[in-house]
């Protein structure tokens, strides 16, 4: 059969696009943060990761502009050859010392991280054990260390009672690494991490956290997942990206010196990938400063989501619990859930559709994420409107 077979019978997208109900590639062409320009017109974003809004801020912008004139556009190789800069050095040594790790080592991009890190350290014979909810690019590092003939097991997601069952099914011989999301990108749950970290440690397990979704967002100063529940010198490895709070691209591992040494020289991810651009380092590096200069911008953070998530609720929408700015409205039908979109999209507010196979044909939801940076008559404007659609639909009464 030819390869492409499957390319020409894939229909589903082209299906949707017909209704008029299609929600994904949408062109930006102007963005303010909370709001942006789509289409010719104003929408308000409820749906963007830029959870400090700083992806226009001035001194990041300015941060940013400076290096592409001082270093050009390009590192024109990888970290491992011709592509480090004094930029990545001093935002590794100023990451480290935030996150209250030995060392950091910084990758192209938050996805290419955990492949960088899983299958240089999962090798034939060692186990990487997952929960089943975790971020796609971790089950990618995951599916690289099966290739190379390492064990893969998943658990339930937060359920440490099954992952303490996992664990007692491998050798205790074994090498073994369990993954998890801090804050989960889909739901904005919270890892249970001081029972995550209990177990781990009975089976003589290592641990990695992504803290994607949580640096910036929870833990003292928005130090993450380990911070928020005082293990930062107990969980061995954190990584993440800068694409969220951090206002640009790349991503990040911080732990021990010698496991980052390690990586460095052996990560085929870091080692033939290109080198994050001076612009992007530059901009990471400034966006980190302010948040450390400003952590009131957290305290606002958590406060519009909490606003929005107790908003939804009191309407009548299936919202799960939470405490970040990631607020899903679970709708449960791949169908209602595009028109309510459109719907929202045509009455000016951009959200993000789920549907299967990215979440259980039960659970397509609406999520909705916010930012620091949105202010009241944003707030209250995506709730008039979630209000009278979901009304329409007969969502809610």
């Amino acid at each position: 059969m030819d390869i492409f077979t499957k390319c020409y019978n894939f229909t589903r997208a082209d299906e949707v696009k017909e209704t008029g109900y299609y929600p994904y590639f949408r062109a930006i062409e102007a963005n303010e943060g909370p709001v942006v320009k789509i289409e010719g017109r104003e929408v308000i974003m409820a749906g963007s990761n830029n959870y400090h809004g700083l992806t226009t801020h001035p001194k990041v912008v300015e941060s940013a502009l400076n290096a592409l004139k001082k270093y050009g556009t390009g590192c024109s190789g990888s970290r491992y050859l011709t592509g480090t800069l004094d930029l990545h050095i001093n935002l590794e040594e100023k990451l480290a010392d935030f996150l209250g790790k030995e060392a950091v080592l910084l990758f192209s991009t938050g996805y290419m991280t955990a492949q960088g890190i899983i299958p240089t350290l999962v090798n034939k014979g060692d186990y990487i054990i997952s929960d089943r909810d975790n971020h796609a690019s971790i089950v990618a590092g995951n599916i690289m260390a099966k290739g190379i003939f390492a064990e893969h097991l998943r658990y339930k997601h937060n359920d440490m009672e099954d992952l303490e069952k996992v664990l007692s099914t491998v050798p205790a011989d074994a090498g073994k690494l369990v993954a998890t999301d801090g804050v989960f990108s889909t739901t904005g749950g919270i890892v249970n991490l001081k029972d995550f970290y209990t177990v781990c440690k009975k089976y003589n397990a290592r641990t990695l956290v992504d803290d994607a979704h949580a640096l910036g967002v929870i833990g003292v100063g928005g130090r993450g997942t380990a911070s928020e529940f005082g293990l930062v010198n107990e969980i061995d490895m954190t990584f993440g990206t800068f694409s969220k709070t951090l206002a640009s691209l790349g991503g990040f591992v911080a732990s021990e010196k010698p496991v980052i040494n390690y990586l460095k020289h052996l990560s085929t991810a870091l080692i033939f990938a290109a080198s994050p651009t001076p612009a992007a380092v530059a901009a990471a590096d400034t966006a980190l400063d302010i948040i450390i200069a400003e952590p009131e911008r957290i305290d606002k953070l958590v406060a519009n989501g909490n606003k929005m998530r107790k908003g939804l609720k009191d309407m009548g929408f299936y919202v799960t619990e939470g405490r970040t700015p990631i607020v899903p409205v679970i709708l449960g039908d791949d169908m209602k859930t595009f028109i309510f979109w459109r719907k929202l999209f045509d009455a000016g507010v951009f959200v993000n559709a789920f549907v299967s196979p990215g979440v259980p044909p039960t659970m397509a939801m609406l999520r909705t994420s916010y930012m620091a940076t949105h202010e009241d008559k944003h707030l209250n404007k995506i709730l008039e409107v979630f209000g009278d659609i979901g009304k329409e639909l007969g969502v809610i009464k």
